[in-house]
Order: structure tokens, then sequence, then C-alpha cells
């Protein structure tokens, strides 16, 4: 039977308290894949949220996609993390796959067996741009092979498959890119770096050598370029938005509690942080604004279909760009009133209100597609961009 949003959420928020909070601390401290978590996602069918119904999902919305992922965020980040960059790259093989015979066959298998997507879009010399590779698919008969020395493989050595970037051909433009599918036959992968980062250390995404072969229908139809502006820039920047609205939320949630307990202990006496508390509440609420109107209204323009054509328009990829931006920006400064609110407990590791590992991950933010890149090609597109 297939699962509805609402019996998913359900799942997701049991899973958040009882199996990834209970593990975030050992996952952080060891820099671990967050297995349990991940396996009781997998038992609750929810991997295969975003495939469409008629192949085995819960066909469920971008903002469906991101209250599972600010849910599941608010326990642990790491595997907050694991679970949106997977959605990622579903949301590029339903989105641009359907019309592929072994895509359709594809998302079947990971709704039956709740596989985990990897995604590969990193690589050295490319100094962090997504839309501009340096390996390129080399094609000979029904095959084909490319050999990718990525920066970063999203928690590699635990996912079912990849999805890779990579030029066209050899002869192809550096920005003429198409995106691969990799199952875990298909290829090695011989680590150059590690994985020990100041956070999201549960995501295990250490760099290296990526060699595979495969078939040529396991290349995702049509031009990455369409597949980025149209899925996975706006799958990217809202989910990740939503992800660190739920860090932010934890630590936020934290000093509520605190504030509280200082209340209790003088009845009738208003806390010196209980105004800091209102005024750090109203930010988070105006940061959630942000990510949930984009979810929406990504959600209306998909479901008129000459709507997604605005997907590709110039004023939709500042929209993207700005909401990544800003929440990158705000989800670190959000977990630091709450440090300032709760004071010292929250500086301590040990303490039930320590926000030590919400301010780590969070750092982590602004650095996910530089802030600063983002912010150039901005700049570039104002230069032209009429009624900004």
């Amino acid at each position: 039977m297939m699962p509805s949003f609402e019996s998913l959420l359900v799942a997701v928020q049991g899973i958040a308290t009882d199996v990834a909070a209970v593990h975030a601390a050992d996952v952080d401290a060891r820099a671990r894949f967050p297995h349990e978590a991940v396996d009781a996602l997998r038992a609750a069918r929810v991997l295969s949220a975003p495939v469409p119904r008629e192949l085995g999902g819960a066909g469920c919305s971008m903002m469906e996609l991101a209250l599972l992922c600010s849910t599941l965020s608010q326990a642990c980040s790491a595997t907050g993390m694991v679970l949106a960059m997977h959605y990622i790259q579903i949301g590029c093989l339903a989105r641009h796959g359907m019309g592929s015979v072994f895509f359709r066959n594809y998302l079947q298998a990971i709704s039956d067996r709740q596989l985990l997507i990897g995604s590969v879009t990193s690589e050295v010399g490319t100094f962090g741009e997504t839309r501009w590779s340096i390996c390129a698919v080399e094609t000979e008969g029904g095959r084909f092979t490319l050999r990718k020395n990525a920066t970063t493989v999203s928690y590699g050595e635990y996912a079912d498959a990849l999805l890779v970037t990579a030029r066209r051909a050899p002869d192809a433009p550096n920005s003429d890119q198409v995106l691969v599918l990799f199952k875990a036959d298909d290829y090695t992968f011989a680590p150059t770096t590690n994985w020990d980062t100041l956070g999201m250390r549960g995501t295990c995404s250490p760099g290296g050598e990526l060699i595979g072969s495969a078939g040529v229908e396991q290349i995702l139809p049509g031009d990455f370029a369409e597949s980025s502006a149209m899925t996975m820039v706006p799958y990217s920047h809202i989910l990740w938005a939503s992800l660190w609205w739920g860090i932010a939320a934890d630590a936020i949630n934290r000093a509520a509690r605190f504030v509280r307990e200082q209340a209790r202990k003088q009845p009738g006496t208003l806390p010196p942080a209980a105004h800091q508390l209102a005024e750090v509440v109203a930010e988070l609420q105006s940061m959630r604004n942000g990510w949930s109107s984009a979810a929406v209204e990504f959600d209306q323009m998909v479901a008129h279909g000459d709507g997604e054509q605005e997907l590709l328009s110039m004023g939709w990829a500042l929209k993207m760009n700005n909401l990544k931006i800003s929440a990158s920006e705000a989800a670190p400064q959000l977990v630091h009133l709450a440090l300032q609110i709760i004071g010292v407990m929250a500086y301590k590791n040990d303490s039930p209100f320590s926000v030590g590992r919400h301010y780590r991950d969070a750092l982590s933010a602004s650095l996910m597609i530089s802030n600063e890149r983002l912010t150039a090609k901005n700049a570039s597109m104002l230069l032209v961009l009429k009624d900004a």
C-alpha cells in the first residue's frame, strides 16, 4: 500500500524523536553515518516520498518534502541533510526521467527497495561551480565510461547509487553537461580526503576518484542546464532552507525551555531573556515564511504545465539564490541568539541546553554553494533583468 504524506509525516516525527535525536550526539562526535535513522526511514518508506504514486512512491509535493526535512533536522541535522540530498536526486529522476523506460523502472526500484541515492556534482578544478564540468562521458557502442575527481561525494560509501554530473562528450564545452546514474556495481570510488569537519559530520562525504561504466540508458535524458534550473536548484535551495530552519528551530526551542524554567523558579516575574526570546521567535517565523512560500510557489508552477517555463526564468533564479543566501545566513544567527539567551548552559557540550552541534552544523550553510558565488551571479543578472 502506498503511504500518504500524512502517514509519512507521523512516521518522521516518531523517527526524529525516538531514533535520530537519540543518536545525534554520537553521530556528530564520531563523524559516523546515521545508520539507525536512515534504516528507520527505509522501514517507514520515507525514502520514496518524491517518487510518483504510479511508481510506488508517495508523490509528495515540494512543500510536503520540506516539512519532512525540517521535522527530521530538528532532531539530527546530518540525517536531515542526507534525506534532503537524496530527495534532490530523486526529484531530478522523477521530473526528467519519466520518458525513459530505464528511469521509470529505476524509480519503481527505489520505491520497492527504498534505495538511497547520493550526489556527485563537485569536482576538483571547478572551484565549486556545479554548472561546469571537467570530466566527460566517453561513449562506445551502448556503454559509457566516466572518471571524475570529486571534491565531495555525498554519503557515497552508504549510497545505493550516485547521480553524477559530467560533460556530454570529451569535445563538449564545460557547460554542456549531463546527469548520469551509477548503481553500486557500476563504479569504484577511492577516497582521497577524510571527512573530519567542523559540522555536518554525519553526512560522511569525502572527496575522491570515481571511475564508472554503465549502459547509455543510464544517462538522464536532456541537458543538465535545464534539469538544474527546473529541479536541482529549487529542490536544493528550498529543502536546504527548510532543514537549516529546523536546526535553528531546535536551538530556539531549547532557549524557550530554558526561559520557562527560569519563569517557574520565580513565579509572577518575567525572566530577563523573555523579551529576547519573543524577538528571536519572530525572526524564526520569518525564516520559515521564506522557504514555505517558495515551496508553495514551486508547487503551483508545477501544477500548471506552462508555469514550468517560469522555472527557467531569470527572476526565479534570483528568487532561489536569494532564498539560499538569506536562509543560510539566518540559521547560524538564530542559533547564536539562542546561545545568548541561554548563556553558559548552551555553551557546555554536556548540557541539555547545548547548541554547540547546532552552531557548527548551521555554519556549513553558507558554504554549500558559496554565498559569494551566488551574490556574484545575482549581480550579473540584475544588470540585464528589468523590474527586479
